[in-house]
């Protein structure tokens, strides 16, 4: 659960920091600085959805936690992906910058206003955090059955008959009461 909740963290810490140089070709001839965030937007979402899951896991049954295991495997898999994409295409994931930053749009005008794109450490760092949390969420899955059970706090309500012959209903005492009966005797 805290391995969960730490890659978590640092999947997001990763998402705030800057992906990619790019320089442009003239006539601006600038060197643009691409963040996680322009780079892989989808990063603070997923890095969310896998903080409130590693919470969840703390009250889950064990039923949850397979379903939560495997959601962390999805979540893994996805956080992977964005930064695939960012070395497969990184001229693509720097599109919104350039765009914002000349005014062009188009995947065919970027690319020609694009002189090069150089990848920093952290889209390499956010695939080793992607790997992790699958194989975080495959671990969750394997060992489910082993967790300790959640507190009964969270546990669903059990009705059971209360009354015996030592200690009498409430709503039956107060029925003896109506009818003018003690029901301390």
């Amino acid at each position: 659960m805290l391995l969960a909740l730490a890659l978590a963290g640092l999947t997001l810490i990763a998402w705030t920091q800057q992906w990619l140089t790019v320089a442009l070709a003239a006539p601006a001839r600038d060197e643009l600085a691409v963040d996680g965030a322009v780079a892989a937007p989808a990063l603070a979402a997923l890095a969310l959805a896998s903080l409130a899951l590693g919470a969840a896991l703390a009250i889950a049954g064990i039923g949850f936690r397979y379903l939560l295991g495997i959601l962390e495997v999805v979540l893994g898999a996805s956080v992977a992906l964005s930064a695939v994409l960012v070395f497969t295409d990184p001229v693509g994931a720097a599109g919104a910058a350039v765009t914002d930053a000349t005014g062009i749009a188009g995947t065919e005008s970027i690319a020609a206003l694009v002189d090069s794109a150089a990848v920093t450490p952290w889209p390499a760092i956010t695939l080793v955090l992607g790997i992790a949390t699958a194989i975080t969420g495959i671990g969750i899955v394997v060992t489910a059955r082993s967790w300790p059970r959640s507190s009964k706090k969270y546990s669903a309500v059990r009705l059971e008959p209360v009354a015996t012959a030592e200690m009498p209903d409430a709503v039956d005492s107060w029925d003896d009461l109506t009818r003018g009966d003690d029901p301390t005797k």
